[in-house]
């Protein structure tokens, strides 16, 4: 065996010792007031050692270009991100000794650089999202370095059959709750792999016939809705999404809309107000795309209630809320935004007064 493939059996050893020592992630049922027969949970992938959801898909597309040989000891690793990616990516990086550059919007939020820069990351902001596939394409070449590209391989890095994937773990732990078969899962979409690998996982189970569905909620300035109700994939936004994670300007390759049964677009005033909310409720703060996932979730579960189905319904918690103290929970940028969470603020109270939940502004949905 040559030095190069005994590197990369070390590394996908690395790699595989680092998960054995990280318990799964918890699921939180949260207990609000109204639910009436619904159990609600949150998958919380804060936990994870590098603070996100995408600590999964960094793990994956790691093992994913070392077992295609694309990754070796010398090999410098960029990746296209809005930042949360980067920061996991920055993570295994660091475990393997290898250079990483995070190319991302200038807009991304000053804590995600700071993580990128304390796992020993470099961070190369561009002027708006749309800048970072063709930025890192060039830096990977010139510096000879491997693009991880989230957007195109994180569908088809991942096991969706099961190798403890978050669907498997979803299911795994639902077992002994009262409603073991979920009526809903709840996901964003930025890459689009998670709801590839939820979708492709309850149609392998066969859990499709028990009643589980899929929802993807879209945030404002995202084309994934549009695509979805249009039948699409070709149509571009002009503006990057205020969610950091979740919502792309373009459809992303991972993005597999056959695999989702409906869409929520949920504006940002809602998914902004939802994470007050969930302070309120849970004691904790979450990052924006878990305020997203919470709005589309109690439209769900409203429906539920008005058709007298109980049942259970699963979202996700993506990341804390540190890393968004000077936007998310930050008065005078949300001001700055010309946002108003006062009307999104009542339809919360009144949720929990009478468990059904009003958008206070048009909103449409696809089946």
């Amino acid at each position: 065996m040559s030095y190069d493939r005994q590197w990369v059996a070390d590394a996908i050893n690395i790699i595989e010792a680092d998960f054995n020592r990280s318990a799964d992630t918890h699921l939180i049922r949260l207990d609000l007031p109204s639910l009436d027969g619904i159990g609600l949970y949150l998958k919380d992938e804060s936990t994870h050692p590098s603070g996100s959801l995408k600590h999964r898909l960094a793990r994956s597309l790691f093992l994913y270009g070392l077992c295609n040989g694309w990754i070796s000891k010398d090999t410098p690793i960029i990746e296209a991100s809005s930042g949360s990616t980067a920061v996991s990516e920055a993570y295994f990086a660091r475990l393997l000794g290898l250079r990483f550059i995070a190319v991302m919007p200038k807009s991304t939020s000053q804590q995600k650089i700071d993580q990128i820069a304390f796992y020993g990351g470099e961070s190369h902001l561009v002027e708006h999202s749309g800048q970072i596939y063709a930025e890192s394409q060039r830096l990977a070449r010139e510096l000879g370095g491997h693009y991880m590209d989230q957007f195109t391989y994180a569908e088809r890095a991942t096991d969706w059959r099961g190798n403890n994937n978050i669907a498997e773990s979803i299911f795994d732990q639902l077992k002994r709750e009262p409603h073991p078969v979920p009526r809903w899962i709840i996901v964003g979409a930025g890459t689009g792999g998670t709801s590839s690998t939820i979708g492709r996982y309850i149609r392998y189970g066969q859990i499709l016939g028990m009643g589980c569905e899929l929802c993807v909620a879209d945030p404002e300035n995202s084309v994934f809705y549009d695509a979805y109700e249009t039948g699409k994939c070709d149509i571009t936004g002009q503006k990057a999404s205020r969610v950091e994670g979740i919502g792309r300007p373009r459809v992303e390759p991972s993005f597999n809309p056959n695999v989702v049964d409906h869409m929520i677009r949920v504006p940002d005033a809602g998914s902004f107000a939802a994470l007050q909310y969930l302070e309120k409720h849970m004691g904790r703060r979450c990052g924006g795309s878990t305020g997203t996932n919470l709005i589309a979730t109690l439209s769900l579960i409203s429906q539920m209630k008005k058709t007298g189905e109980s049942g259970s319904v699963v979202t996700l918690l993506c990341d804390g809320g540190d890393r968004y103290r000077d936007t998310y929970y930050n008065p005078d940028w949300i001001t700055k935004q010309g946002i108003d969470l006062d009307p999104w603020h009542a339809a919360l109270e009144a949720f929990d007064k009478t468990g059904v939940f009003e958008m206070p502004m048009d909103c449409c949905t696809a089946h």
